[in-house]
């Protein structure tokens, strides 16, 4: 791992401690902070993430400041990057 790419994995871990992010959405930041994409994509794809649960977590925080529809939640965490399989796992974890 060359420390470019140990400063991404930092980064991007640090992200996670608190807020959520999609794998797409999490390269993207840390494509943002000025990292490659290849380090970027290197540090996203060498953490432990469970997308799942930060689709669960980012549908938490949009309910928690709005109304959303199932449909309009899931195409909101699919715009946010994330699949379409995790999106719809967020809308169902807050009851949609």
């Amino acid at each position: 791992m060359t420390t470019s790419q140990a400063n991404a994995v930092r980064k991007a871990e640090s992200y996670l401690a608190f807020t959520a992010f999609s794998r797409k959405g999490l390269i993207k930041q840390l494509q943002y902070e000025k990292f490659s994409t290849a380090d970027a994509t290197y540090a996203v794809d060498h953490i432990t993430v469970d997308w799942n649960e930060q689709a669960d977590k980012k549908a938490e925080s949009y309910m928690s400041f709005s109304a959303f529809s199932r449909d309009g939640l899931i195409k909101q965490l699919e715009y946010e990057g994330f699949t379409p399989a995790q999106a719809a796992h967020g809308a169902t974890s807050v009851g949609l």
